[in-house]
């Protein structure tokens, strides 16, 4: 039996498209976050309001994280004054960030033995694309868990692909970001390249487009780059924390980054700039009229 209502935690840009997809569904969603403004707005689009974790705690039996990280997800459920309090009904947990692998595992342990199933669902994809369904959902949880979840997936995304048991969301979602920041930012080197060269910014965007060097990045985030929209639909912040675990991970495994160690520094000097709110296409101003190393 499918519950009527859903609980989200984290209303920013992925948990207000989330609440989107659920309510077109048919589900009641009732949701909080710390920021007055997004729970306002959460509850302007048709959501409810919860007014503390404890008390959606004991409202819902599944809930849907859209926080920052997995820092952010153990303080949600297991931290003082969080979800999984006394009178908590939480029986389904689905989390929708980008987070640490091992974490992740020992969090599905420890709420497997309170009888609550984990299932990670990471999203690839922008806010715009999450809202419109058009982005996947990268899931590790065990089979079990998976069937239960399955409505709920399926409403979130249209197409999502169980990879494994937790923790192998999080390191499929890493290893997917990993070539779509970088597709990212290899069009904005291209872009900045070719404007330096006198070419129409506009007209190099459908040349790309239009050869072997077209990408999913350059259809999405190229006419963004091009008309200097980065009002946020992905934040560059956001990324730079995606960026700092792969580089974390491979490390872990004794495997050398290079490109993604550059893009580090990149994101890193957006954020030291005052860029990181903005969207990740905002890479460009990083790499416009950038001098060359001796």
């Amino acid at each position: 039996m499918q519950p009527a209502t859903i609980g989200i935690v984290g209303l920013g840009l992925v948990g207000q498209a989330l609440g989107q997809r659920l309510r077109a569904a048919g589900w009641r969603t009732l949701g909080h976050d710390l920021r007055p403004e997004a729970a306002q707005a959460f509850e302007a689009a048709g959501g409810e309001g919860a007014g503390s974790l404890p008390a959606l705690g004991r409202s819902v039996d599944t809930v849907v994280l859209a926080v920052f990280d997995t820092h952010g997800a153990l303080q949600v459920l297991e931290g003082e004054h969080g979800l999984l309090g006394p009178g908590s009904r939480v029986a389904l947990v689905i989390d929708c960030s980008t987070g640490s692998p091992d974490l992740l595992v020992a969090l599905g342990r420890r709420l497997q033995a309170r009888g609550i199933d984990l299932v990670e669902a990471p999203l690839s994809g922008s806010s715009e694309q999450i809202g419109a369904g058009e982005a996947t959902a990268l899931v590790g949880a065990d089979d079990a868990a998976v069937a239960r979840a399955a409505p709920v997936l399926s409403a979130l995304a249209h197409r999502w692909i169980h990879v494994g048991p937790p923790g192998m969301g999080a390191k499929a979602k890493l290893a997917t970001n990993l070539v779509l920041g970088l597709n990212r930012a290899v069009f904005a080197e291209g872009l900045a390249f070719a404007q330096s060269l006198g070419l129409d910014p506009r007209q190099f965007l459908d040349l790309v487009l239009a050869s072997p060097a077209n990408s999913e990045a350059a259809r999405i985030k190229g006419p963004l780059m091009v008309d200097g929209d980065f009002a946020p639909r992905s934040r560059i912040r956001q990324h730079l924390k995606d960026v700092r675990l792969m580089l974390d991970s491979a490390g872990a495994a004794a495997l050398e980054l290079p490109f993604s160690r550059v893009h580090a520094q990149l994101l890193e000097e957006a954020v030291a700039q005052g860029e990181g709110e903005l969207d990740n296409a905002a890479i460009l101003l990083r790499l416009r009229g950038r001098a060359p190393r001796p």
